[in-house]
């Protein structure tokens, strides 16, 4: 395959008129639904597919895709700026992007999140144009063995790098396991937890838990406190750069990032919300000063951010070679493209090499223009932190209302959002971390339909997550992670005693 001349034909084509409005649309409405909490690429791209009819199949593409990956982009602005995450995959850039904010920081926190965005946007392009073939023969091995494997592991590395108290992120992470069995039964459909509640028989909204949790409880917890509103001077474009330490310590966070979370997200499941997780907790154990996260670490924003949009170029890699979208909103884009007639599958690239390409040259311009936008309006998403508390925080609990009740429609989302934000504010006062409670309800119903499957298939025997040479090697990595870290504490000992002795 001429990969150069392919690419060439491709920005060719992105480079139209017509194709160019569209992808221009696609990554600012993208953008600015990353922006705003609630509404998330689920929702936006959602209200999108009544559009699609009347479109051809490449504008689709363009528009839906420039959605995706731009809420990847503007995802992080208000998780940093308001500790307020529109979607699971911002909830861990509140942990260290938010006490930069509080530290002043706020611009340059928003300036590594954006060219960390931009980086591992182009370089998961690349990956998707180069290496199509074997990743997604690769990821076409996963079955639901190894699928349940990935996400308990998933789980486990989760509660060893919560902030705090380890017993109590387990809690947490039990907690949320907890809520993701209320609706109806996988397999079954038996009712669980429902108290004759008809519209929890899909479950917990995981939008209302996690806007109540982070932006109810932080205005509850304003009104309690009646502390003054931060005060944040005018500042220039220049001012919100990173100084040179900063930069320099976020360089390896992006790049690790980037290659770490284009590969998850060839991986069926909450990819995104695994690569975020997975950056934070590898750049936690590779820092010679691992009690700085949580504190406002440069690197805690530039990793699980970086892996984000990068695992958000990777889906797209099993939809376009295999045809399954291996993503919730990989599966609105599947249908949108249905809608226009067209098919992605083994074939697709083959039929449709024009829309294939066209659509790689797109990425690349989009990630130019997503930068191009959202850097010059850093100023402007600062400027909303000098709005005093009063006026902002009653802000923060009109968008979370909306942007609730916009997903679903359902009255009963508005009760759990204020329920959570009062359970979350007595929780915090308790030094409880919510990373873990919202990723086991993000990662709950998968564990459990993949467990189900898993024993489906083996007749109830469990050996079978052992057997399996991919399911024993992801179970072993926590294994080898605890035996190498006991390893550590040992030999430090022990060196400790022969140093004392002598």
């Amino acid at each position: 395959m001429d990969v150069i001349g392919n690419i060439i034909f491709g920005f060719s084509q992105a480079l139209s008129a017509n194709n160019l409005m569209f992808t221009v649309a696609g990554v600012t409405l993208g953008s600015l639904v990353g922006v705003l909490p609630g509404i998330g690429p689920m929702g936006a791209m959602s209200l999108l597919l009544g559009v699609t009819f009347g479109m051809t199949p490449m504008q689709t593409l363009l528009l839906f895709s420039g959605v995706y990956y731009g809420s990847m982009y503007g995802g992080s602005t208000t998780s940093i700026l308001l500790n307020v995450p529109g979607e699971s995959t911002s909830v861990i850039t509140c942990i260290d992007g938010y006490k930069m904010t509080q530290k002043g920081r706020a611009g340059a926190a928003l300036f590594i999140a954006a060219a960390g965005s931009f980086v591992a946007g182009t370089l998961s392009v690349i990956g998707l144009m180069l290496f199509a073939p074997p990743l997604s023969e690769f990821a076409l091995r996963f079955g639901s063995p190894e699928y349940f494997a990935l996400t308990f592991v998933g789980l486990i590395i989760l509660t060893s790098i919560s902030s705090g108290s380890k017993l109590k992120a387990a809690l947490m992470v039990l907690l949320g396991i907890l809520i993701s069995t209320i609706g109806m039964a996988p397999g079954s459909g038996d009712q669980r937890f429902m108290f004759g509640i008809l519209a929890l028989s899909q479950g917990v909204d995981f939008v209302a838990v996690a806007m109540g949790i982070f932006g109810i409880t932080e205005v509850i917890d304003a009104i309690v406190k009646k502390t003054d509103s931060v005060s944040v001077k005018s500042v220039r474009l220049r001012e919100l750069l990173p100084n040179r330490k900063e930069f320099r310590r976020s360089i390896g966070p992006t790049f690790r990032g980037s290659i770490l979370g284009f590969f998850i997200g060839l991986i069926p499941g909450p990819a995104a919300v695994i690569s975020t997780f997975a950056s934070y907790a590898m750049e936690k154990k590779l820092s010679k000063h691992p009690e700085r996260f949580g504190k406002g670490a440069i690197e805690g924003v530039a990793g699980p951010e970086s892996a984000n949009n990068a695992s958000a170029g990777g889906a797209f890699l099993p939809l376009m070679a295999l045809g399954i979208p291996f993503a919730p909103p990989m599966a609105l884009l599947l249908s949108a493209l249905l809608i226009t007639g067209i098919n992605p599958g083994p074939t697709f690239i083959q039929d449709h090499p024009d829309i294939f390409w066209v659509f790689v040259a797109s990425m690349y311009m989009g990630n130019v223009l997503l930068l191009v936008l959202n850097l010059p309006f850093v100023g402007i998403f600062v400027s909303v932190l000098r709005t005093p508390e009063k006026i902002l925080m009653p802000i923060v609990a009109i968008l979370c209302l909306i942007g609730v009740y916009a997903v679903n429609s359902s009255s009963v989302d508005i009760w759990v959002l204020i329920l959570s934000g009062v359970c979350g504010f007595f929780l915090r006062r308790r030094g409880y971390d919510f990373a873990p409670l919202v990723l086991a309800i993000v990662l709950g119903p998968k564990l459990e339909s993949y467990l189900i499957e898993s024993l489906s298939i083996s007749a109830g025997d469990v050996s079978i997550f052992v057997s399996r040479p991919i399911s024993l090697i992801i179970l072993l990595i926590p294994v080898v992670l605890i035996a190498f870290k006991v390893l550590v504490l040992i030999l430090r000992k022990a060196t400790i005693r022969a140093f004392q002795e002598s």
